[in-house]
């Protein structure tokens, strides 16, 4: 390796503890596509002289093969992730590189510029204490330089390097400098931003990174490696904040040891202070602080420890421990800013999986606020987000969690979204405040409850949920259904889908994020009647799996009966009572499941009908019969 030391040589111990002092800068690189991200941070790492001489090799190498810059290094290849991706002269991964000097050590993010992988920024971005967004002089200020501004912002990076590029394309031009510089800081204005360094650069020449350039005489402000080195970074800010720590894992080797082991997030901590156990708010005294190395008399932001309480109380992975003196907020909704990562649109009232430390709870976003115009800062009314969108939303969850706005603590404000069926991240977001109605609202006790009501029934009460194509026969079956649970005393009620459109739903449309809350509402609908000591019928579509597992989840364990009336398309459609396929088949109806719009069949229903090989008399006397097997009525 090219050292970085004289010491590397001479005294190994003394230039690690040396290199041991130094502080930490985490930065991340941003900006539109072909803006020189990666020449820039191929360069720093080149002249700060860390790579070893077979990487300095194999970049000369790479660069006759790849390279972009003729018999020059190509510096862009040190952190070009992916052979494809050489191979197509461009970078679309998030590459992370370490790197010091003998000042300082640093983590650097490259992130993507393209707009389709604006996303791919929010990692990189949320743990950076400066960003460095470049802008290629030739062409200004972009949309994705706003859009990349923005979610800086967001995020809650407030030091920001305005790196003009690739200067030498424009002669050095003073008079180019002034102009970009001016324009961003009056969009900066807009978001928040004010601590910017403007630095004109040639990540290609090396200007201005690492020693003034005599290209840009009238230039007097700090290179870029100048900066880096040299900006001041909070080490101690996390410290200084008010105690957290997410529990990860309950710590029990043995009968004589319980333990609560976590990561420090912020604040410190010491033997025989009072903490609350979040969001069931019970308190207790700190007894020991272990650790791997032993006990300590305090631990601070950033250690892993596990914590021994002197009382015995209730605490599980995903609860918040906090100083009493200064908890945590607790509530279950909430006003969001929402980053959407998918090219499946955001739907309010869809479920999805939050995650949020260490704990993973059931969200839905209850209502867009808006979305925002990344050039304009206009809030743009939206029902929905798409792919890179960003966006405030109001925020449900099935429970109450421990949490501090965004702007107070990033590791108890900062969430993802996850689809329910594929597991993959839709989205990321910030918790802004809570919305404070939910603090004044509290399940009213009730003495005549769900158990008691279906007692006097005689009955216990459950779900029927039909779900088919249209034409299937859902609506006739389930009629039947009840006729013969009315026949033997049974209290019933049928929800069926067209009837429910004609009052409750008839401000619904067939959108997908139109459907997504019919299903909500019906589900919520049949839940009180559930409570009421009902047996309850739905006949719809209701063509999507999350909507149905939602459903599911609104009930008790065994009182949500799904049952697949599996007739196929081909039949359904030859039915058409109403002659719905034929007017989706001549384009007139728009989202048509089967046709226009998807039907996910159920993938473990409790009972599978087909009225293509069973008469609708058969098929609900199959039904009555599973009924009886499972308890829901006598046999």
């Amino acid at each position: 390796m090219a050292h970085t030391s004289d010491l590397i040589s001479t005294d190994i111990e003394k230039y690690l503890k040396q290199h041991e002092k130094k502080s930490l800068l985490r930065f991340i690189t941003c900006g539109s596509v072909d803006d020189g991200k990666s020449t820039v941070i191929g360069r720093l790492l080149y002249e700060s002289k860390m790579l070893f001489e077979d990487q300095l090799a194999a970049i000369e190498n790479d660069s006759k093969k790849w390279g972009t810059q003729g018999g020059d290094i190509d510096f862009a290849l040190l952190v070009d992730g992916l052979a494809a991706e050489r191979e197509q002269g461009i970078t679309i991964d998030v590459a992370y590189r370490f790197f010091s000097t003998d000042r300082r050590k640093f983590i650097v993010a490259d992130t993507p510029g393209h707009e389709q992988y604006t996303r791919n920024m929010i990692t990189g971005a949320s743990t950076a204490d400066v960003a460095v967004i470049l802008i290629d002089a030739r062409k200004g200020v972009l949309t994705q330089t706003r859009r990349h501004s923005y979610l800086v912002s967001l995020i809650g990076i407030r030091k920001v390097v305005l790196a003009i590029n690739k200067m030498d394309l424009v002669d050095y031009s003073h008079k180019v400098f002034d102009r970009i510089d001016a324009e961003y800081r009056e969009f900066a204005k807009q978001i928040g931003l004010s601590d910017i360094t403007s630095i004109p650069l040639s990540g290609l020449k090396g200007d201005n990174m690492l020693v003034a350039s005599d290209k840009t005489p009238w230039y007097r402000g700090p290179t870029l490696m100048g900066f880096l080195e040299t900006c001041e970074v909070d080490d101690t800010r996390l410290q200084k904040e008010a105690f957290r720590m997410p529990v990860q894992w309950v710590n029990r080797p043995n009968l004589d040891f319980r333990g609560f082991a976590g990561v420090v997030t912020s604040g410190s901590i010491k033997p025989g202070d009072r903490i609350v156990a979040q969001p069931s708010g019970k308190e207790s005294k700190v007894a020991r602080i272990v650790t791997f190395n032993g006990d300590l008399a305090v631990a601070v932001a950033g250690q892993s420890i596990t914590l021994t309480l002197e009382d015995e109380i209730d605490i599980s992975r995903g609860d918040v421990l906090s100083l009493a003196e200064s908890p945590a907020e607790v509530a279950d909704q909430f006003e969001a800013s929402l980053v959407w990562m998918t090219d499946e649109p955001m739907l309010p009232g869809r479920p999805y999986l939050m995650k949020i430390g260490a704990q993973t709870v059931t969200a839905s976003i209850t209502e867009p606020k808006y979305k925002i115009n990344v050039n304009t800062m206009e809030h743009l009314a939206a029902k929905q987000l798409g792919v890179n969108e960003i966006g405030v939303v109001n925020l449900a969850l099935d429970r109450q969690i421990a949490f501090d706005a965004y702007k107070a603590n990033r590791d108890t404000g900062g969430f993802i979204l996850i689809n329910r069926m594929t597991n993959n991240t839709v989205g990321a977001g910030m918790l802004n405040f809570a919305l404070r109605r939910s603090h004044n609202l509290r399940m009213q006790h009730v003495d005549v409850d769900k158990a008691r009501r279906s007692e006097l029934k005689g009955q216990r009460p459950a779900v029927l949920w039909f779900t088919g194509l249209s034409g299937a026969g859902k609506s006739t079956i389930a009629n039947l259904v009840e006729k013969k649970l009315a026949a033997m005393g049974r209290h019933t009620y049928l929800l069926d889908g067209d009837n429910v459109r004609h009052g409750l739903n008839k401000d619904l449309g067939f959108t997908e994020a139109d459907r997504v809350e019919n299903i909500r509402r019906v589900a919520e609908v049949a839940r009180l009647m559930v409570d009421a000591g009902l047996i309850v019928m739905t006949a719809f579509i209701s063509p999507f799996r999350s909507e149905r597992s939602m459903a599911r989840g609104q009930m008790a364990d065994g009182e949500f009966i799904e049952i697949h009336v599996n007739t196929p398309l081909a039949v359904a459609e030859e039915r058409d009572v109403k002659g719905l396929y034929k007017k989706a088949r001549r384009g007139e109806i728009a989202n048509f499941t089967g046709i226009s719009s998807p039907y996910e069949p159920p993938e473990s229903p409790e009972l599978v009908v087909n009225t293509h090989t069973q008469t609708a008399e058969d098929a609900a006397d199959a039904i009555v019969a599973k009924l009886k097997s499972l308890g829901i009525v006598d046999g």
